[in-house]
């Protein structure tokens, strides 16, 4: 399965390898800056790197400073203002100013202890903020006291102006039921996306390494793939299918959990048929009505592709939603 770890899995990474990381993460940004607060990327001491702090504009200069800072056991705090002539050289519209703070592993910057910690937070799906002082004097993990952050997965400064708060919450997951045509075009471009992605469908045929290599498949009815798998606040649903003797079983799993997202293919007949089901199992109207039906926003969508970027403009719509 295609891996979608992040900047601290990969330090951790090259770290197990013999080499040595630092973490470079955007703390402040004025302007029409290309990343949002929160953004990483993680250079070895091999000068490699992963993730991105400016889209493309900057990142030849933080590597070189986090190559001093990693000789130097330091952090460092950086600043950087992006022309509009450099930010259209990568293709965006107009430039900005971020600040950016590298702080190595280890020696003078976060402990490999709390690293390794934060990476098992991370693969545990417990939502944990890093909290770290701007001059690298203390630094800490808390699982509590930062809710509303969680809530919107923003990171930020704090008030005084002097410490970042780093969220990271679980990764962004999407279950699919239904390995059909949609999904074949849905699973890659969700995993562009950020998202870990798992196909659920009892057909192996349908449900093949042949047909998905890079997610993980689950060949079990949805039902009981969906207890198993567990379905979170980060967690999308889709159902492909339209048959009810998948989808209505991933419904009533669905619409008892948490996740952000359900959305079911199918007709306004189809979905009306499904609503009424769903009624006489005993959900509550408000229940079923966190379901988007027929699925993907009516972009006038045309073949499995298409839709697929429908489905997803949607799930993101609903992600980022107030």
């Amino acid at each position: 399965m295609k891996s979608l770890n992040g900047a601290p899995e990969q330090a951790l990474a090259w770290i197990g390898a013999g080499k040595a990381a630092a973490l470079a993460t955007v703390i402040e940004t004025w302007g029409s800056a290309p990343r949002r607060v929160g953004a990483q990327m993680v250079v070895s001491s091999a000068g490699e790197m992963e993730g991105s702090v400016s889209g493309g504009c900057v990142e030849g200069a933080v590597v070189l400073e986090a190559l001093e800072a990693l000789e130097e056991g330091a952090v460092r705090l950086l600043e950087y203002g992006i022309s509009d002539g450099d930010a259209f050289a990568v293709g965006l519209a107009c430039g900005g100013t971020i600040r950016v703070l590298v702080e190595p592993i280890g020696e003078g910057g976060m402990p490999l202890d709390m690293l390794k910690a934060l990476v098992a937070a991370r693969a545990a799906r417990v939502p944990v903020a890093y909290v770290t002082a701007l001059d690298g004097s203390a630094r800490h993990l808390q699982e509590q006291g930062h809710e509303d952050r969680f809530r919107a997965d923003r990171s930020g400064l704090e008030d005084d102006g002097q410490s970042f708060v780093a969220i990271h919450n679980p990764p962004l997951r999407l279950v699919v039921v239904g390995a059909v045509h949609i999904a074949q075009a849905l699973v890659p471009m969700a995993q562009i996306a950020g998202f870990d992605a798992i196909v659920v469908d009892p057909r192996e045929a349908f449900g093949s390494v042949a047909r998905f290599p890079d997610a993980k498949l689950v060949n079990d009815w949805p039902d009981a793939a969906l207890e198993a798998i567990g379905l979170d606040t980060r967690t999308a649903l889709v159902l492909l299918t339209h048959d009810p003797k998948l989808d209505d079983p991933a419904l009533h799993v669905g619409l008892r959990s948490g996740a952000f997202y359900i959305g079911a293919l199918g007709s306004t007949r189809t979905h009306a048929a499904r609503v009424a089901r769903l009624d006489e199992a005993g959900f509550a109207a408000d229940a079923i009505a966190r379901i988007n039906g027929p699925v993907g926003l009516n972009i006038k969508a045309s073949g499995p592709a298409e839709i697929a970027v429908s489905i997803l403009a949607q799930m993101i719509e609903a992600l980022r939603a107030p």
